[in-house]
């Protein structure tokens, strides 16, 4: 979720439009480190509405930023993502949702509403995959300050999986040898 929140400090030229369902409710309130990264975003505190989409100051912010594509999690898969998601396809909106930034009670609801999700015409992705298409391209620095000179500090934060893949990359290149059986390994 952290992760999913941070995709605008790469990536800077992305719109940020945070929403809360019932703050002083059982969803609670958004995380502070959340907020923290997005001082000036706009907030939008529902009264209680399940589905962001149904609250007209949401919409409002939406349409404000002037996307057709729209990046989103919410904390329950089957229920905050989904039901946004699907309101947003309604609506002529391209939607991104990030299979790893909202959770479900199990492996079987999260595949049921996975799959309602792709038969809605919504991207279920990855927030690797996500980055990727924000990307597009390792040589390239798409919105200021992004491409691999910053990127590659986000992922390791963030992503620390690729981390190690470009740490273990950079430390091959400093050392210049080969282990026995690198060697054999495809190019």
């Amino acid at each position: 979720m952290i992760a999913h929140s941070a995709l605008a400090t790469a990536f800077t030229d992305l719109p940020v439009v945070m929403t809360t369902s019932a703050e002083t409710g059982p969803n609670g309130p958004m995380p502070q480190e959340i907020l923290d990264m997005y001082p000036d975003a706009p907030l939008i505190k529902r009264q209680g509405e399940v589905d962001a989409w149904d609250n007209a100051d949401f919409r409002a912010a939406i349409k404000a930023t002037n996307r057709t594509q729209i990046i989103l999690a919410g904390i329950v898969t089957d229920v905050c993502t989904a039901f946004l998601a699907r309101s947003l396809r309604a609506e002529g909106y391209s939607v991104w949702a990030n299979i790893e930034a909202s959770g479900t009670t199990s492996k079987e609801v999260r595949d049921i509403a996975n799959d309602q999700l792709l038969r809605a015409g919504v991207n279920v992705v990855s927030l690797f995959a996500i980055v990727g298409d924000l990307m597009r391209d390792w040589r390239e620095d798409i919105g200021a300050p992004v491409g691999s000179t910053t990127l590659l500090p986000w992922l390791n934060r963030y992503l620390p999986a690729y981390g190690m893949v470009a740490r273990a990359h950079r430390a091959a290149m400093q050392n210049g040898e080969l282990i026995p059986g690198e060697d054999l390994l495809p190019n």
